[in-house]
């Protein structure tokens, strides 16, 4: 076991400053690799889970020795934590809160886009009830914030507690008559395949615009969504590990995404009614 670590790990001279691990080959997280690299010219290396069938992540931190460990992506951070390590700095993960990181136990940038990203654009949209189903463990925090702003913005948040994807699916017919847009959040609790699909048709049979944070739902349905940006948030969690390596505090805040961008599912709002100048209206 040993000598199988050692060929597909290797055994660095001296101490990494930057070990980065992340879930898997997607598009958005090497984005966000990409990204990281740019604002933070470090010697790193990069360990990717889904390359090896077992990777012994323990050993690896040990032999490496990193002054910083960063994980990109839900596996990266918790294999990092089975392997009772912390990480310094955890990018593109729900399991990060906009609240201080000697409180959630890391820092770095969360999926989150601000509250007021959403709410602008439901505004635009002339949607006044909306409908919201989440987690209060995982997402009572970002409900808590957008709840406090939905006033200014003219709205009104029509919520729903779910602790798991069936009672979601069941809570959807409460929105019945009562909501005219909803709002999907990054809940693990809330949603699955089926969840999701529960969502779409709710949207199709009542003729309810859907808004949600990836652009992946915009196939199977939503009007628009507001994502953050993969590449930027790199960016942010380079320079945070920019200024842990030069004896900045460790222990700083979670950030958002300071840069989002808003797409649109023209087919959809026609379907749904909405004006042609749509995208115009709410695309930055």
């Amino acid at each position: 076991m040993l000598i199988i670590a050692l060929l597909l790990w290797g055994v660095p001279a001296s101490a990494r400053e930057i070990l980065v691990v992340v879930s898997q080959r997607a598009t958005m997280y090497e984005q966000a690799l990409k990204g990281f690299r740019a604002s933070c010219p470090a010697d790193i290396r990069v360990v990717v889970l889904a390359d090896y069938a077992d990777p012994d992540l323990g050993r690896v931190i040990r032999e490496e020795r990193p002054r910083l460990t960063v994980t990109i992506g839900d596996g990266a951070l918790q294999a990092v934590r089975r392997a009772h390590q912390k990480p310094g700095i955890a990018l593109m993960t729900l399991g990060l809160r906009n609240q201080d990181a000697t409180q959630s136990g890391i820092s770095g940038v969360g999926l989150f886009a601000p509250p007021e990203e959403y709410l602008a654009s439901f505004r635009r949209l002339g949607v006044k009830r909306i409908g919201v189903i989440y987690d209060p463990s995982r997402t009572g925090w970002y409900v808590k914030q957008a709840r406090a702003q939905a006033r200014q913005y003219g709205v009104e948040l029509v919520l729903r507690e779910a602790v798991n994807p069936r009672q979601t699916i069941n809570l959807l017919t409460q929105f019945r008559g009562n909501v005219d847009g909803l709002w999907l959040l990054p809940d693990a609790s809330t949603l699955t395949m089926e969840s999701l699909e529960a969502f779409f048709l709710f949207s199709q049979a009542h003729s309810v615009p859907v808004v949600s944070f990836t652009s992946n739902h915009l196939r199977l349905g939503a009007l628009l969504v507001v994502e953050a940006d993969p590449v930027e948030m790199g960016k942010q969690g380079g320079e945070m590990a920019q200024q842990i390596l030069k004896g900045g505090r460790s222990d700083l805040a979670t950030r958002t995404p300071r840069k989002v961008s808003v797409r649109v599912n023209e087919a959809v709002a026609r379907r749904l009614g909405f004006h042609s100048e749509l995208s115009a209206t709410l695309v930055k």
